[in-house]
């Protein structure tokens, strides 16, 4: 007889025991979270409305307001609510999809982060070249590449682990 045996849920564990420590940690992450749906919601309003800002550096700061988005409304929501209903209990599935987009809105984002310093550094140290080497559509690509290796990166840790 084989020994067969599957995981249907992990248990996580709790910040803290008490009920009143629970609810402070629930306002503690409201609090952060709203703060940043504000921040990069500003963020991305402010580049998409004003025309003036529709330029390399800022096409990269909104999409990485975009990432920053997704990364913090990963984990945060599901941390929140275990606070708020005392429970410590993930499905596998959600456990999965939460590793998933965490590594892939993080691998994105520090590819993201690499683009933006190879667009400061082609403004810096190559301004007359700015507009060839950054236009439009390198722009794009690179930010296409980003988030394209952010999730192959992730597909394949998931799939792995």
């Amino acid at each position: 007889m084989p020994n067969i045996s599957s995981v249907s849920k992990f248990l996580l564990l709790a910040f803290a025991d008490s009920r009143e420590l629970q609810l402070l940690h629930f306002v503690l992450f409201l609090g952060i979270y709203l703060a940043a749906l504000l921040g990069n919601g500003l963020i991305l309003t402010a580049v998409a409305c004003n025309h003036h800002l529709h330029t390399p550096m800022y096409f990269f700061l909104f999409n990485l307001a975009i990432l920053d988005l997704g990364s913090i409304s990963t984990t945060l929501p599901k941390a929140m609510a275990n606070s708020l209903w005392n429970t410590r209990a993930i499905s596998y599935q959600g456990c999965a999809a939460q590793i998933l987009f965490s590594l892939f809105l993080f691998g994105a984002e520090y590819c993201l982060l690499t683009v933006m310093a190879y667009d400061r550094y082609v403004a810096i140290c190559k301004p007359l070249h700015y507009g060839s080497l950054l236009g439009s559509r390198a722009c794009a690509q690179m930010a296409a590449a980003a988030w394209g290796s952010g999730f192959l990166s992730a597909v394949l840790h998931t799939a792995t682990t």
